[in-house]
Parts: C-alpha cells; sequence; structure tokens
C-alpha cells in the first residue's frame, strides 16, 4: 500500500522524540499499519542535533506543511494556544488528518476543531495530550466503552508530584524542592502551569470529557496549587496515615460533574498514594471493570513520541474509513450538544472532608471558639491534634473533618480568620479517601 505521508510541525522535545521513534521503528511501525508511515516534511525554526534529517524537506514556516498537498497527516508538537490552533483549522481546511500532543489546544479550543474535523471527515488525534506515554485516553475511550464511568483521579503533572514525592521524603520546603527540580528540568523557569494546576486542569478537562460524555469545559475547571503546603502539612498528614497528592478529580453526580484539581490527602494504602517521582497515573472507577490503575511516564521525548506514534498508527489504519464509523473524538456521539449533557458542577456544591491547620495564640477556650464555629456550620471534627507551646508562642492546630459542603467550609473559615486568637490563614487540604465502593 501507498505509504501515509507525515508533516511534523515543531522538532523539539517531543518532536524529536517522535521523529527518531518513527525512523527507528520504521519497519515494525509499517507492519503494524500494513503500510509504511514516511516523514514528508518537517517544520521547525530550528534544528534538533538529535535527529538526523538529511534527506527530508525542511521549512521554517509550518504553515507551509499545513498546506502541502503531498502531506496526509499533520504532527502538531509546537504548544500553546492560538498558533497550535490556527495550525491545525488551517490543515483540517485542507483535507489533512491530525495528530497532536497539546493538552491547552484541546482542552481549551477542542470542541471547534472537532466540529471542523467531522465537516471535513478526518481525524484528530491526542492521546499523547494526556499523561505521556500512558494509553488512558484510549482505554476510556475504547477499552472501558461498556462501562458508566463513576470517578477517576489522577495525578496528570509530573512536577507536582516530584514536588511533594521529596517534601515527604526529606522534609524539605516547597521552594527548596521546587529550585531543584528547575535545576533538574523537571520544571520550567516559569512554573505556574504546573505548581498551580493549570496543566493538570487542561489533561482533567480531556478525560472528564471522554469519561462522562461533557463538551469541553476547561474554564468551569476548578484549580488550586501546592505552593502554601508546608513540610508540617505533610509530617502531619502522614502522622495521620496519609500522603498529600496533587490530584485531578471528576466524579459524576446526581446533578452534574465535579472538575477539580487541587492537593489532595489520600490514605497510605491507596494505590496513588504510593506513585512517586516525576511518574503520573490515573485511577479509574467503571461500574462494571470496578478500579483500573494507568501508571507510566508522563513525559518526556521518547514515552511521549510513543503514544504519538501509536495515534499515527491509528490514522493510518483508518484512513480509508468513512468518518461516520470512526470511534468519536471524544467517545460519544453529539458531545457538543451542551443542553443535554450533565452540567460541571461549582466548587461551593462539592462534598469532601477536610485537613485544616490554623495557628492560634496558646489560651484557654480558643479550641472551645474553633469547634463551635465548625459546629454552627453543620462540620463534623474527626480528629484533632494540638501541639504543646511555651507561653506567648502560637501553637499549630491540627483538625480533621468527616464529609461536608464546600460552601459551609468556606464560611467556616471566614469565620476562623477573623478570629483575633487566629493568626495568618486558614491552610485547607481536601481529603479523598477514593474508596472502591464511592
Amino acid at each position: 500500500m501507498d505509504p501515509v505521508r507525515v508533516g511534523i510541525c515543531g522538532l523539539g522535545t517531543v518532536g524529536g522524540g517522535t521523529f527518531n521513534v518513527l525512523t527507528r521503528n520504521a519497519d515494525e511501525i509499517a507492519r503494524r499499519a500494513g503500510r509504511p508511515i514516511a516523514i514528508e516534511q518537517i517544520g521547525a525554526r530550528r534544528d534538533n542535533p538529535d535527529c538526523d534529517t538529511s534527506g527530508i524537506q525542511m521549512t521554517s514556516d509550518i504553515f507551509e506543511v499545513a498546506r502541502n498537498p503531498n502531506v496526509d497527516v499533520l504532527v502538531e508538537l509546537i504548544g500553546g494556544y492560538d498558533v497550535a490552533r490556527e495550525l491545525v483549522m488551517t490543515a483540517i481546511e485542507n483535507g489533512k488528518h491530525v495528530v497532536t500532543a497539546n493538552k491547552a489546544l484541546i482542552a481549551v479550543h477542542g470542541n471547534e476543531i472537532f466540529r471542523a474535523a467531522h465537516e471535513k471527515g478526518v481525524i484528530v488525534a491526542f492521546e499523547a495530550a494526556v499523561a505521556g506515554g500512558i494509553p488512558v485516553i484510549k482505554s476510556l475511550r475504547e477499552g472501558l466503552g461498556a462501562n458508566r464511568i463513576q470517578w477517576l483521579a489522577g495525578i496528570i503533572n509530573g512536577t507536582g508530584n516530584y514536588i511533594l514525592t521529596h517534601m515527604r521524603d526529606e522534609g524539605r520546603a516547597f521552594e527548596d524542592v521546587l529550585a531543584e527540580a528547575q535545576a533538574l528540568g523537571y520544571a520550567e523557569a516559569d512554573p505556574t502551569f504546573d505548581v498551580e494546576g493549570i496543566d493538570a486542569a487542561h489533561k482533567l478537562t480531556i478525560l472528564a470529557s471522554i469519561a462522562f460524555g461533557v463538551p469541553l469545559q476547561f474554564e468551569r475547571a476548578y484549580t488550586e496549587g501546592i505552593a502554601r503546603i508546608t513540610a508540617e502539612d505533610v509530617e502531619q498528614a502522614d502522622n495521620l496515615g496519609y500522603t498529600i497528592k496533587h490530584l485531578g478529580i471528576t466524579r459524576r453526580g446526581d446533578h452534574g460533574v465535579e472538575l477539580r484539581v487541587h492537593p489532595t490527602l489520600v490514605p497510605k494504602e491507596r494505590l496513588l498514594a504510593n506513585v512517586h517521582g516525576v511518574k503520573n497515573a490515573i485511577a479509574v472507577m467503571g461500574d462494571a471493570v470496578g478500579p483500573t490503575l494507568y501508571y507510566g511516564a508522563g513525559a518526556g521525548a521518547e514515552p511521549t513520541a510513543s503514544a504519538v506514534v501509536a495515534d499515527l498508527l491509528d490514522v493510518a489504519r483508518d484512513i480509508a474509513t468513512d468518518h461516520h464509523y470512526r470511534v468519536p473524538y471524544l467517545a460519544f456521539s453529539g458531545i457538543n450538544d451542551e443542553a443535554n449533557a450533565l452540567p460541571i458542577l461549582p466548587m461551593e456544591e462539592i462534598v469532601t472532608a477536610y485537613y485544616l491547620r490554623l495557628l492560634a495564640v496558646d489560651r484557654p477556650g480558643v479550641l472551645a471558639r474553633v469547634a463551635t464555629i465548625l459546629s454552627e456550620q453543620g462540620i463534623s471534627i474527626e480528629a484533632i491534634i494540638q501541639k504543646e507551646a511555651t507561653e506567648g508562642e502560637l501553637v499549630p492546630i491540627i483538625l480533621m473533618t468527616h464529609r461536608t459542603r464546600e460552601q459551609h467550609m468556606n464560611e467556616a473559615i471566614r469565620q476562623l480568620e477573623s478570629l483575633a486568637d487566629i493568626a495568618g490563614p486558614v491552610t485547607r487540604i481536601r481529603v479523598e479517601s477514593l474508596d472502591e465502593q464511592e
């Protein structure tokens, strides 16, 4: 059969990895696809010294690749929002299939991109957009297709997991471990997307859409970062039988879908609590299959390239298939009909348990006032830890609560922070059991 001709846009870390995997494993890939997959053209601003591109047409104009009549599939690996969107839409308009690793692009512009692709009868594949080389999108979209997904929770940003792992193992401060992660290349010079949960929210938005058949709605995702987590929080969580993880959580309820990224206390015995370093893992609960876990490298040149090339294989196999008979981009037909989809719940309606850390003046009656405020909001205390202090010192009070509504906890924290005997903001970390019965 004629080869599938690929145009790669972006020859950085993932682009270089994709190039090398395609060329190194060309024979194996051709046997699996039933036809060769050939690199026709590369669009990149600069060469990659790790890639031997001799004999391949190169251009610094990525839009030239999108319009090249000899390119069947455009591989978008430039990242970002606006230019990537224009590039992908140009490729679709020119009748080209698209493979992308760009989670921000799919989370923010995916609804528009998928509509355009459907109208042109082309494929948009994006396995590499979530969790690098872990095939979680294919598993959700196809392997678990018989299931009503109840919830999924994931460590889907390796930088945050690296920081929390070393804070726990070595008792170090957030700022110290972040600086180390930047020096090692695990964190960007501007780590905002990673440590504030934006990167994870992009990925969670995509997973929730596939799991529950709702449109992509990144703007409705709740995000909270890990910068306020202290070494003491990590130690106290350990004493209470928990590990702190930066999780993306989405759950189907009777009235809507939860979509949230935040630090979370997870029981030590749960598998997610034992995922360390830069690794990613996603736990999925299906009504038929029960709990499943997807674990592996969530980033890196060749792990992500593994997913990009797997998508190219799927495109090569499906390229002659009537697009009405292909697997829908987000698993469900008619997914863009937002009027018939479950709504994304506001964070104030979420029900969960909480860990609270307060700094209080060491005098009689303070703990009683704290307990009264929580009680008035209907919040039940499960455990209290209060350290001894010398006279005049502030003493930390650690509270674990039973499950309560977020809006009640917000009001309780507002009142606690208004007390003269409470110094500074109250630290709040949500607690999730991730129980198989939930």
